[in-house]
Protein backbone atom coordinates (compact mmCIF):
# COMPACT_ATOMS: atom_id res chain seq x y z
CA UNK A 1 0.00 0.00 0.00
CA UNK A 2 1.36 3.46 -0.40
CA UNK A 3 3.21 5.03 2.55
CA UNK A 4 2.48 8.64 4.08
CA UNK A 5 4.65 10.51 1.39
CA UNK A 6 1.61 9.63 -0.80
CA UNK A 7 -1.27 11.36 1.08
CA UNK A 8 1.05 14.39 1.26
CA UNK A 9 1.45 14.37 -2.15
CA UNK A 10 -2.40 13.41 -3.16
CA UNK A 11 -3.27 16.58 -0.39
CA UNK A 12 -0.58 18.59 -1.96
CA UNK A 13 -1.88 18.43 -5.86
CA UNK A 14 -5.53 17.93 -5.07
CA UNK A 15 -5.92 20.33 -1.68
CA UNK A 16 -8.03 17.55 0.25
CA UNK A 17 -8.59 18.23 3.79
CA UNK A 18 -6.71 16.42 6.10
CA UNK A 19 -8.45 13.55 8.24
CA UNK A 20 -11.03 10.81 7.03
CA UNK A 21 -11.24 12.17 3.47
CA UNK A 22 -7.65 12.09 2.90
CA UNK A 23 -7.45 8.44 4.42
CA UNK A 24 -10.19 7.07 2.10
CA UNK A 25 -8.31 8.42 -0.66
CA UNK A 26 -4.93 6.96 0.27
CA UNK A 27 -6.56 3.36 1.03
CA UNK A 28 -9.19 3.45 -2.58
CA UNK A 29 -5.37 4.92 -4.23
CA UNK A 30 -3.46 2.21 -2.73
CA UNK A 31 -6.41 -0.49 -3.77
CA UNK A 32 -6.31 0.61 -7.57
CA UNK A 33 -2.70 0.98 -7.73
CA UNK A 34 -2.01 -2.57 -6.48
CA UNK A 35 -4.69 -3.65 -8.77
CA UNK A 36 -6.45 -5.67 -6.11
CA UNK A 37 -9.77 -3.37 -7.46
CA UNK A 38 -9.65 -3.59 -11.40
CA UNK A 39 -10.97 -1.27 -14.12
CA UNK A 40 -14.52 -0.57 -14.04
CA UNK A 41 -15.33 -1.75 -10.39
CA UNK A 42 -18.11 -0.14 -9.31
CA UNK A 43 -17.37 2.22 -5.86
CA UNK A 44 -20.68 2.73 -4.18
CA UNK A 45 -20.77 5.56 -1.33
CA UNK A 46 -22.52 3.47 1.12
CA UNK A 47 -20.45 0.40 1.03
CA UNK A 48 -17.55 2.44 0.66
CA UNK A 49 -18.76 4.31 3.48
CA UNK A 50 -20.09 1.50 5.84
CA UNK A 51 -16.44 -0.23 5.07
CA UNK A 52 -14.61 2.43 6.77
CA UNK A 53 -16.83 3.94 9.00
CA UNK A 54 -17.37 7.26 7.33
CA UNK A 55 -20.64 9.27 6.18
CA UNK A 56 -21.76 9.59 2.31
CA UNK A 57 -20.27 13.45 2.58
CA UNK A 58 -16.86 12.23 3.08
CA UNK A 59 -16.64 9.50 0.85
CA UNK A 60 -18.45 11.74 -2.33
CA UNK A 61 -15.60 13.82 -1.25
CA UNK A 62 -12.52 11.67 -1.52
CA UNK A 63 -14.37 9.64 -4.80
CA UNK A 64 -14.86 13.38 -6.10
CA UNK A 65 -10.61 13.55 -4.99
CA UNK A 66 -9.89 10.37 -6.78
CA UNK A 67 -11.97 11.62 -9.84
CA UNK A 68 -9.26 14.28 -10.42
CA UNK A 69 -6.40 11.64 -10.69
CA UNK A 70 -7.51 9.97 -13.27
CA UNK A 71 -8.32 7.27 -11.23
CA UNK A 72 -11.99 7.11 -10.90
CA UNK A 73 -14.82 8.41 -13.20
CA UNK A 74 -18.02 9.46 -12.01
CA UNK A 75 -20.73 8.74 -14.21
CA UNK A 76 -24.05 10.94 -14.18
CA UNK A 77 -26.88 8.96 -12.02
CA UNK A 78 -24.75 5.71 -12.01
CA UNK A 79 -22.26 6.98 -9.38
CA UNK A 80 -18.64 6.33 -9.06
CA UNK A 81 -15.76 3.48 -11.03
CA UNK A 82 -12.60 2.88 -11.41
CA UNK A 83 -11.51 4.53 -14.55
CA UNK A 84 -11.88 1.63 -17.69
CA UNK A 85 -8.96 3.58 -20.10
CA UNK A 86 -9.84 2.58 -23.69
CA UNK A 87 -6.87 1.16 -26.80
CA UNK A 88 -6.58 4.49 -27.70
CA UNK A 89 -5.65 5.69 -24.05
CA UNK A 90 -3.17 3.09 -23.58
CA UNK A 91 -1.47 4.04 -26.40
CA UNK A 92 -1.36 8.06 -25.92
CA UNK A 93 -0.09 7.40 -22.21
CA UNK A 94 2.17 5.00 -22.85
CA UNK A 95 3.69 7.54 -26.14
CA UNK A 96 3.33 10.23 -23.57
CA UNK A 97 5.47 8.52 -20.39
CA UNK A 98 8.36 7.65 -24.04
CA UNK A 99 8.78 11.44 -24.62
CA UNK A 100 8.72 12.27 -20.99
CA UNK A 101 10.48 10.25 -18.61
CA UNK A 102 13.60 9.81 -20.94
CA UNK A 103 14.34 13.82 -20.20
CA UNK A 104 12.89 13.18 -17.01
CA UNK A 105 15.86 10.47 -16.15
CA UNK A 106 18.53 12.35 -18.34
CA UNK A 107 18.16 15.50 -15.57
CA UNK A 108 17.96 12.60 -12.55
CA UNK A 109 21.01 11.29 -13.59
CA UNK A 110 22.94 14.86 -13.17
CA UNK A 111 21.48 15.37 -9.44
CA UNK A 112 21.38 12.15 -8.22
CA UNK A 113 22.83 11.65 -4.57
CA UNK A 114 24.20 8.34 -2.79
CA UNK A 115 21.20 9.00 -0.35
CA UNK A 116 18.87 9.05 -3.89
CA UNK A 117 20.37 5.64 -5.38
CA UNK A 118 19.55 4.05 -1.83
CA UNK A 119 15.69 4.77 -1.83
CA UNK A 120 15.85 3.32 -5.73
CA UNK A 121 17.47 0.42 -4.28
CA UNK A 122 15.04 0.01 -1.76
CA UNK A 123 12.24 0.21 -4.24
CA UNK A 124 14.03 -2.92 -6.45
CA UNK A 125 14.59 -5.11 -3.39
CA UNK A 126 11.16 -4.62 -2.31
CA UNK A 127 9.88 -5.25 -5.77
CA UNK A 128 11.62 -8.78 -5.95
CA UNK A 129 10.21 -8.95 -2.53
CA UNK A 130 7.10 -9.06 -3.68
CA UNK A 131 7.55 -10.83 -6.65
CA UNK A 132 9.28 -13.71 -5.14
CA UNK A 133 5.94 -13.63 -2.99
CA UNK A 134 3.72 -14.17 -6.11
CA UNK A 135 2.18 -10.34 -5.02
CA UNK A 136 1.92 -9.34 -8.43
CA UNK A 137 -0.17 -6.27 -7.75
CA UNK A 138 2.31 -4.74 -4.74
CA UNK A 139 5.24 -5.41 -7.44
CA UNK A 140 3.53 -3.51 -10.01
CA UNK A 141 2.83 -0.76 -7.38
CA UNK A 142 6.43 -0.72 -6.22
CA UNK A 143 7.69 -0.78 -10.28
CA UNK A 144 5.81 2.53 -10.78
CA UNK A 145 7.09 4.05 -7.28
CA UNK A 146 10.66 3.39 -9.29
CA UNK A 147 9.63 5.92 -11.83
CA UNK A 148 8.04 8.61 -9.38
CA UNK A 149 11.11 8.60 -7.84
CA UNK A 150 13.27 9.48 -10.26
CA UNK A 151 11.00 11.80 -11.31
CA UNK A 152 11.66 13.51 -8.00
CA UNK A 153 15.20 13.33 -7.93
CA UNK A 154 15.03 14.98 -10.92
CA UNK A 155 13.25 17.77 -8.82
CA UNK A 156 11.21 19.17 -11.84
CA UNK A 157 8.12 19.71 -10.32
CA UNK A 158 6.02 20.19 -12.93
CA UNK A 159 7.65 16.89 -14.38
CA UNK A 160 7.25 15.25 -11.41
CA UNK A 161 3.10 15.84 -11.41
CA UNK A 162 2.84 14.67 -14.97
CA UNK A 163 5.03 11.73 -14.76
CA UNK A 164 3.05 10.88 -11.33
CA UNK A 165 -0.35 10.93 -13.09
CA UNK A 166 1.13 9.32 -16.31
CA UNK A 167 2.30 6.23 -13.93
CA UNK A 168 -1.19 6.24 -11.99
CA UNK A 169 -3.31 5.93 -15.54
CA UNK A 170 -0.57 3.43 -16.33
CA UNK A 171 -1.61 0.98 -13.89
CA UNK A 172 -4.90 0.90 -14.94
CA UNK A 173 -3.99 -0.27 -18.53
CA UNK A 174 -1.46 -3.07 -17.00
CA UNK A 175 -4.12 -3.98 -14.95
CA UNK A 176 -6.32 -4.36 -18.08
CA UNK A 177 -4.28 -5.30 -20.51
CA UNK A 178 -1.22 -6.80 -19.85
CA UNK A 179 0.18 -10.06 -21.61
CA UNK A 180 3.01 -11.67 -19.55
CA UNK A 181 4.13 -11.10 -15.89
CA UNK A 182 7.41 -9.61 -16.02
CA UNK A 183 4.93 -6.10 -18.13
CA UNK A 184 5.77 -4.26 -14.55
CA UNK A 185 9.60 -3.68 -14.91
CA UNK A 186 12.20 -5.74 -16.18
CA UNK A 187 15.01 -6.24 -13.64
CA UNK A 188 17.20 -5.50 -16.01
CA UNK A 189 15.91 -2.14 -17.06
CA UNK A 190 15.98 -0.87 -13.31
CA UNK A 191 19.23 -2.26 -12.73
CA UNK A 192 21.00 -0.44 -16.34
CA UNK A 193 19.26 2.82 -14.67
CA UNK A 194 20.85 2.28 -11.59
CA UNK A 195 24.06 1.81 -12.69
CA UNK A 196 23.70 4.75 -15.24
CA UNK A 197 22.65 7.08 -12.50
CA UNK A 198 25.47 5.80 -10.32
CA UNK A 199 28.30 6.96 -12.88
CA UNK A 200 26.31 10.34 -13.53
CA UNK A 201 25.89 9.00 -16.99
CA UNK A 202 23.10 11.01 -18.70
CA UNK A 203 22.87 10.11 -22.02
CA UNK A 204 22.54 5.89 -20.88
CA UNK A 205 19.99 6.91 -18.48
CA UNK A 206 17.70 8.73 -21.00
CA UNK A 207 18.39 5.85 -23.89
CA UNK A 208 18.01 2.90 -20.99
CA UNK A 209 14.21 5.06 -20.11
CA UNK A 210 13.56 5.17 -23.63
CA UNK A 211 14.16 1.63 -24.28
CA UNK A 212 12.77 0.35 -21.31
CA UNK A 213 9.38 2.13 -21.95
CA UNK A 214 8.98 0.63 -25.60
CA UNK A 215 9.31 -2.49 -24.51
CA UNK A 216 6.53 -1.79 -21.68
CA UNK A 217 4.61 -0.55 -24.63
CA UNK A 218 4.63 -3.24 -27.09
CA UNK A 219 4.33 -5.78 -23.74
CA UNK A 220 0.68 -4.93 -23.25
CA UNK A 221 -2.17 -6.95 -25.45
CA UNK A 222 -4.43 -4.25 -26.24
CA UNK A 223 -7.53 -6.39 -26.83
CA UNK A 224 -8.56 -8.24 -23.90
CA UNK A 225 -9.81 -6.73 -20.47
CA UNK A 226 -9.60 -8.47 -17.21
CA UNK A 227 -12.62 -9.20 -15.33
CA UNK A 228 -13.33 -8.12 -11.58
CA UNK A 229 -14.55 -11.03 -9.49
CA UNK A 230 -14.00 -9.81 -5.77
CA UNK A 231 -16.59 -8.17 -3.86
CA UNK A 232 -15.62 -4.59 -2.92
CA UNK A 233 -15.86 -4.98 0.86
CA UNK A 234 -13.12 -8.09 0.50
CA UNK A 235 -10.88 -5.93 -1.51
CA UNK A 236 -10.89 -2.87 0.56
CA UNK A 237 -11.23 -4.68 3.94
CA UNK A 238 -8.20 -7.05 2.80
CA UNK A 239 -5.80 -3.23 2.41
Amino acid sequence: MPDRKDAHRLHDLFQLPQGRTLDICLKIHGAILEHRLAPGTKLSEDEVGEIYGASRTVVRAALQALAHTGLVAIEKNRGAFVAKPSIREAHEIFEARALIEPRVARMAAKAVTGKDLARLQAHIDAEHQALHAGDMGKALFLSGAFHTTIADIADQQVLARMVRSLISRSSLIIAMYWKRPDTACESHSHHALMKAFAEHDSDAAEEIQKSHLIDLHSGLNLVEVRQQNDSLKDILRAG
